[in-house]
């Protein structure tokens, strides 16, 4: 069920490890620059006394995430213990490492990216910039605990919600402009940046005047719309109610059959857990486990297709059915915990997909799709930085005043911000007569990935 590193790299979450290097060595020294001249500034030091002073963070939340690591003996334990047990190569050639050396310039470095917008990269895209510092420390022994905690993914989200904020604002673009003059190589809007993002898809002609073709934020270009979805994503069969479409533009993981009501999804073969997945509506009250053993038990047995958003890709979610959506929320999860089974694995968050599917913060669909399909869930999930998963609003309008929202194929779901992401489609015990795609195939929103039995 794993991801290979090719089809890792292919996805654009994390460079190859050569250019992932250079990358964590440039942020480094942005890092300790940057310090210098925050601590020159507010205690009025020299440049030589400046670098030995206490950190001084331009990031509240940052601030906060060093008070709480101080002030909880727990979560400093295991920060200790997961740098320090990076693997012993890294550890006697820091020369060539991307190993974090401590707890301040961990904070350091995440304090500096919250301010600074992504660069386009052909060979070394790094699409999670966060996942990129702590990296091999969430695959070993302290960081799998570490990342599990309600403390450590509640500070993460926070942190996560003010690097949307600045993904989302002018500020974003300002960033660019900056970078751009030192790297106009890494622009987004150069011909190999426009020739990867296929960009005639989403404006034609493309407007080529501004830092981000006209957008007016780093979001708003990550989740652009295509100019004409019906030309450029058609839908595939469209008239035959047996045809399931792809919700996404997306490379096919694994396809599960006869899947289990509970499972052991943290072992090495991932397989799926839909008690787990399928988790309630956390805004519902107490009480409720009985209509979530219903929701669960119809899917016993049945088959789970899943597959992953590359970071340059079309990044909405498109229903795969007619039918009705009976209900849509988000389940908050995990940021960064990985499968322990992955072990000491640069590659590991992108190798455990088939384990984030349960743990992950993710939006879940439940739709009453036309029948011969009948009942199915959609799962978008995210992914380290990519776990806004933003829902429709009409859509939960609807349901808010009808009970449920009608719904037909390539209608639109939601979209994430920012980074890669995962997706899951579950159907009921012996509907799929077939799957149409392959694991491995890239597939494109709206093309036939399975047939239902028809009758």
């Amino acid at each position: 069920m794993s991801l290979s590193r090719d089809a890792k790299v292919k996805g654009g979450w994390l460079p190859p490890a050569k250019a992932h290097k250079a990358w964590f060595r440039g942020l480094a020294k942005r890092a300790e620059t940057r310090q210098s001249e925050l601590r020159a500034v507010k205690e009025k030091l020299s440049p030589e006394e400046a670098t030995d002073a206490e950190p001084v963070f331009q990031h509240d939340v940052v601030r906060e995430f060093k008070a709480l690591i101080e002030s909880d003996p727990i979560i400093r334990m295991y920060m200790v213990k997961m740098i320090d047990q990076v693997p012993g190569y890294y550890k006697e050639n820091p020369g060539d490492g991307q190993y974090l050396e401590s707890i301040d310039q961990m904070l350091m470095m995440i304090d500096t990216v919250l301010g600074e917008t992504p660069l386009f990269s052909d060979s070394g895209l790094v699409g999670f910039p966060i996942n990129a510092i702590l990296d091999w420390s969430m695959g070993v022994p302290a960081g799998f605990a570490l990342y599990r905690l309600d403390k450590i993914n509640e500070m993460y989200k926070r942190i996560l919600d003010v690097y949307t904020d600045f993904l989302g604002s002018t500020a974003s673009l300002d960033s660019l402009t900056e970078q751009y003059k030192e790297h106009s190589e890494q622009s987004w809007m150069s011909p190999a940046a426009q020739e990867k993002l296929n960009m005639k898809q989403y404006q034609d002609p493309v407007s080529e005047d501004q830092p981000l073709y006209g957008y007016d934020c780093w979001n708003h270009f990550f989740y652009r719309e295509f100019n004409h979805i019906d030309k450029q994503r058609p839908i595939e069969e469209p008239e035959n109610k047996s045809v399931i479409v792809s919700p996404c533009d997306s490379t096919v993981v694994t396809i599960q059959r006869n899947v289990r009501k509970k499972d052991w999804f943290w072992v090495k073969s991932q397989p799926y857990s839909l008690q787990d997945m399928l988790a309630p509506d956390p805004a519902l009250p107490p009480g409720n486990d009985k209509a979530h053993d219903e929701l669960v038990d119809q899917f016993v047995g049945g088959d789970v297709y899943q597959a992953f958003l590359a970071a340059t890709k079309y990044h909405r979610w498109n229903s795969p059915v007619d039918g009705v959506i009976k209900a849509a929320y988000v389940i908050p999860g995990t940021y960064y915990s990985e499968a322990e089974s992955e072990t000491m694995d640069a590659s590991g968050p992108d190798l455990s997909q088939g384990y984030i599917a349960h743990v992950a913060t993710r939006a879940l669909f439940v739709v009453q799709a036309d029948e011969p399909v009948g009942l199915i869930c959609f799962l978008a999930i995210g992914m380290a930085e990519v776990s806004s998963c933003v829902i429709n609003p009409d859509i939960l309008q609807t349901i808010a005043d009808k009970g449920e929202c009608p719904i037909k194929k390539r209608d639109s779901l939601g979209y994430f911000q920012h980074g890669g992401s995962s997706s899951c489609l579950v159907f009921k015990k012996g509907v799929i007569k077939e799957f149409n795609a392959a694991v491995n195939d890239d597939v494109w929103v709206a093309r036939k990935i399975a047939t239902a039995f028809d009758g």
